[in-house]
């Protein structure tokens, strides 16, 4: 099967050892993993914000970027959701306004190859144990559109639950969402800070190590009122999580997180989406 990367803007742009994990992690399963230049912004903000016309040629070129794949893997429940739930609504409605059926046709071929890496995992490799080493209590919280759009249910915890080492703390709460939202944090700051209060007060009651979710975005947000707490809890994807190994080098949670965000790789390179734009997902929460 032909597997490709959708990296997204985030991972790309900020946290690119995301990326670099999920190929690790995959291609250590067997997996040969593409990575095609030209995908870009899913369209998250655009759509989010009202601007579906300024939405649809990001989905034919994500259209022209995957065609060719079996299968697109990203490490993103917000941009997976984008895609399953909303490239359908825009083609409809473009076949409404009489436009064509060509960005329905689009949808229909990328909705259904579309994963998030979780989902990836347990339901089309069929595994739940990849082998990987975190000797560290951690906390899960799931993230809105996973949670409720894309219904990944117990999987990611499945999976943590196989990682050796790792001690697995609840969180409190954990259906609630962290305040994030992509443009919902930037037009309700206020509303968006008090939700993010809340996680984070849950958080550190569980005593965790790290805190582990499926997507950046909302990591952002937990790891920027995290650093302003002084608190020693890192954020950390999933994917970095599952990526390591005992013969691996594994890196130790730390509070050395530049403002505002979980801990950044100052020596990476960006995966090189080109022209990804600047935005982030704007409904990842």
């Amino acid at each position: 099967m032909r597997v490709a990367l959708f990296v997204t803007c985030i991972n790309d742009l900020l946290q690119p050892r995301t990326g670099r994990a999920v190929v690790t992690l995959l291609e250590r399963l067997g997996v040969e993993v593409g990575f095609p230049e030209e995908q870009s912004c899913c369209g998250q903000p655009q759509f989010n914000t009202g601007y579906r016309h300024a939405t649809e040629p990001l989905v034919r070129r994500f259209d022209r970027a995957f065609r060719e794949y079996d299968y697109v893997v990203t490490p993103s429940g917000s941009c997976a959701a984008m895609v399953r739930d909303n490239y359908p609504r825009i083609g409809a409605k473009a076949a409404a306004e009489g436009r064509g059926r060509e960005l329905a046709e689009a949808a229909a071929l990328a909705v259904p190859k579309t994963y998030e890496l979780t989902e990836f995992l347990v339901d089309v490799l069929k595994v739940e144990d990849v082998g990987a080493y975190y000797p560290h209590t951690v906390t899960y919280h799931p993230t809105c559109h996973g949670l409720r759009m894309l219904g990944l249910g117990d999987r990611p915890l499945r999976l943590l639950r196989h990682v050796k080492g790792l001690e697995l703390r609840e969180l409190p709460g954990a259906e609630e969402c962290c305040g994030f939202g992509g443009t919902f944090a930037v037009k309700n700051p206020a509303v968006s800070v008090a939700m993010g209060a809340d996680k984070v007060r849950h958080v550190l009651g569980t005593g965790a190590e790290a805190v582990c979710t499926v997507d950046n975005s909302c990591l952002l947000h937990i790891g920027g009122l995290l650093t302003r707490q002084g608190a020693a809890v890192r954020p950390v994807h999933i994917a970095e999580i599952l990526a390591g190994t005992e013969a691996g080098t594994e890196e130790r949670p730390t509070t050395d997180r530049a403002e505002g965000g979980p801990p950044t790789d100052r020596s990476a390179r960006g995966t090189g989406t080109g022209d990804s734009g600047r935005g982030t997902e704007g409904g990842g929460r």
